[in-house]
């Protein structure tokens, strides 16, 4: 028997430094496997092979450089009103931030385009629906939780309906995400010619599937011309209508402009990393709407951040510590996860030192016990710091916000956390707009009404028990 515990124990630790110090990973990445390997050996092992192998780099590589090969030769500033594409942003003061996010992002900075802001459920989703039942074309959709329940079902028999109209209809979801999704309930939307997938790394395929990397995207591209990015996901409870959360306050826009075209190649990229080459959809210029017979008055600029495990670039948390190192004079922030790594920690410290008003909203219920004990922890650190730290306290708050200044703002699917600077595939719409900026001010001025300022006072007066799972908590939060 000793043989054999010494055998798996020396089996454990030769995996252990094979998979951990010869796969590039960050340092505090690295400990929080060891400490797991050492804490439960082979299931540690077990739990590394799901959750912290990474992906098959030679197939989102090779696709992510066919996409953005054939995006460039699209040329569409050139298919378009000059003034919609260019490396210009309206306002000069924005200039160097822009160049910023072109340059990580490789797309173009987009012009004069029009949004409608939603918080909550029942508008957005009623907007989408009246949006899907005037598609002529195409109807792309892409969400990490598409459940068939009763919001589900109610998209899901407008997209049959469509289908048999002759648009054609492309439905991508994350299946880890999907809790509750019945794939039977999709075949009326195949047999009327629709195509519905599973996003690559939670198809149940062993060399695909990956329990750590999730498609975190809520993507609506309705023919070429309308966009829908943010935080809802398609289930009951983001319309508010479970008793579990109750009132799901979360952040999302309609978009119509020339910004539609990033969304639309982001979701191509998606899809056609997903399905087999024959059914990779074709980019062609087609599906990338000119807006040549629309009358763009609107003056917003707006580009799309997007990112994933398969860059190295970390382009959403890069964007985040641009933005925060950029502020003058405020950042404020929703989230509903705050585990920050080290860097964007220290930007937070770094920019109240520095005078900015920075305050950070968070739930005040957890709908994932365990990271809600690691959001106290960081929460605390960061009050620590002197940063403003609230709870919204009138059901579930989801809303994914950063607001900078008086003119620039983040709407999308990223949280402040680990699993969204480098785990999941995310896309978020950074604006440079005034009156967006202001739209978000005055419903996060509306949610600190429904919400408590977490003080110290808060921390020091909770248990032993708490304080001991925030701490072993926050010991694995890198690898959550």
């Amino acid at each position: 028997m000793a043989i054999l515990i010494f055998t798996i124990y020396l089996l454990n630790f030769i995996f252990a430094f094979y998979l951990v110090f010869f796969r590039s990973k960050e340092t505090s990445v690295t400990w929080a496997w060891l400490l797991c390997f050492i804490m439960v050996p082979v299931v540690g092992f077990l739990l590394y092979i799901f959750f912290g192998y990474g992906l098959k780099g030679e197939v989102f590589h090779e696709v992510n450089k066919q996409m953005k090969l054939e995006f460039e030769q699209l040329d569409l500033p050139r298919t378009s009103p000059a003034d919609l594409y260019s490396t210009q942003a309206s306002n000069p003061e924005n200039q160097e931030l822009a160049e910023f996010l072109q340059n990580i992002s490789g797309t173009p900075l987009t012009h004069h385009n029009s949004y409608t802001l939603y918080s909550d459920g029942k508008q957005k989703f009623d907007a989408l629906k009246n949006d899907l039942r005037r598609a002529q074309d195409t109807i792309n959709i892409e969400y990490y939780a598409f459940v068939t329940d009763t919001l589900g079902m109610s998209i899901l028999n407008i997209l049959i309906e469509k289908a048999r109209e002759g648009v054609r209809v492309h439905l991508l979801y994350d299946a880890l995400g999907s809790k509750g999704v019945d794939p039977k309930k999709f075949e009326p939307l195949i047999e009327a010619g629709g195509k519905v997938e599973i996003f690559i790394t939670s198809q149940r395929s062993l060399k695909h599937f990956r329990a750590n990397y999730h498609d975190h995207h809520k993507l609506v591209i309705i023919d070429g011309q309308i966009g829908y990015i943010g935080g809802f996901n398609v289930a009951d409870q983001y319309a508010g209508t479970t008793k579990k959360f109750g009132y799901w306050r979360d952040t999302h826009v309609r978009l119509v402009g020339p910004i539609c075209s990033l969304l639309q190649y982001e979701f191509l990229l998606s899809w056609n990393v997903s399905v087999t080459k024959q059914r990779r959809i074709t980019l062609t210029k087609n599906l990338f709407f000119t807006y040549q017979a629309l009358d763009l008055v609107e003056g917003n600029d707006m580009q799309l951040i997007a990112s994933g495990p398969d860059e190295n670039k970390q382009q959403i948390k890069l964007t985040f510590i641009k933005l925060i190192n950029s502020a003058k004079k405020r950042v404020w922030i929703q989230t509903p996860y705050l585990i920050p790594d080290d860097s964007v920690i220290d930007a937070l410290k770094i920019a109240k030192r520095s005078g900015i008003d920075v305050r950070i909203m968070v739930p005040d219920k957890p709908d994932h016990p365990f990271i809600f004990r690691v959001t106290q922890f960081y929460a605390e650190a960061l009050i620590k710091e002197g940063i403003d730290i609230y709870s919204y306290k009138n059901g579930f708050l989801h809303s994914k916000v950063l607001i900078m200044d008086h003119d620039v703002c983040v709407v999308g699917s990223a949280n402040q956390d680990i699993r969204s600077y480098k785990l999941n595939f995310e896309a978020s719409a950074v604006a440079f707009s005034t009156k967006l900026n202001q739209e978000l001010t005055t419903a996060y001025e509306n949610d600190l009404k429904k919400s408590e300022q977490w003080k110290m006072e808060t921390f020091n007066n909770m248990s032993l028990w708490i304080k001991f799972k925030q701490k072993v908590s926050r010991l694995v939060s890198p690898i959550m």
